[in-house]
């Protein structure tokens, strides 16, 4: 798949199907509600998607009916409530699906893709969720300190509505910002109970002493028969 938009709605797809096999109506609302709350969803880039991910064997298509796969000539049909298309993870989906939550490089930090990565960090490993929020923090923070230089440099030269515009997008960054703060603090706390709870289960226990044996005035010496 294409990276870019094409790989943020890959993301969305997969990780939607590997929560539950979808009717294409059910999907179109999961994908509505999640890429909906981060940018603007074309449901016309979500054909060409499923069409990609159905020729490279990621998702199949059931009939809906009794879980047998639909006929090889069967459209996507995303059309409305009455389709009995099912899409299901395949093997090699899931293990794409698993690449694309390990990905925790700058494209993961970008408005395009964090909301989608966040949305599916119950199925991502600690150290990536950890490694994303810390960048999406960093990118942040160098977007702000260009905001304050600009505004610096130019708050004589504005209108009163510009300048109130300006302040309204800085306090938003300064809002995610604090927000990143305390997620990273949560997830390094939860990682340092989760190490510690790892190391106390590698710590051999102390064997117990057997108790001696009932008459035996020493248990650490063997009665002898016929001796005094």
């Amino acid at each position: 798949m294409a990276s870019g938009r094409s790989g943020v709605l890959e993301l969305a797809v997969l990780g939607s199907l590997h929560e539950t096999p979808l009717h294409g109506y059910e999907l179109r609302k999961r994908l509505n509600s999640l890429l909906g709350m981060f940018r603007a969803f074309s449901y016309g880039s979500l054909y060409p998607c499923l069409r990609q991910l159905l020729a490279d064997g990621l998702i199949v298509e059931d009939d809906g009916a009794d879980g047998a796969p639909a006929p090889a000539e069967s459209p996507i049909t995303l059309t409305g409530r009455r389709s009995k298309i099912v899409y299901r993870l395949t093997a090699d989906g899931k293990e794409r699906l698993q690449d694309l939550l390990t990905q925790a490089g700058p494209s993961a930090w970008e408005d395009e893709s964090f909301g989608i990565h966040f949305a599916f960090f119950r199925h991502t490993e600690a150290e990536v969720r950890l490694r994303i929020l810390e960048g999406r923090r960093s990118r942040l923070e160098e977007r702000l300190d260009g905001v304050r230089t600009a505004l610096a440099r130019t708050r004589e030269r504005l209108d009163s509505y510009t300048l109130e515009l300006q302040r309204h997008g800085l306090e938003s960054v300064e809002r995610e910002v604090r927000w990143l703060n305390e997620l990273i603090a949560t997830e390094r706390r939860e990682s340092s109970a989760a190490e510690a709870r790892r190391s106390a289960e590698d710590v051999p226990q102390e064997e117990t002493p057997r108790a001696p044996a009932p008459g035996s005035d020493n248990p650490g010496r063997r009665s002898v028969p016929g001796g005094n």
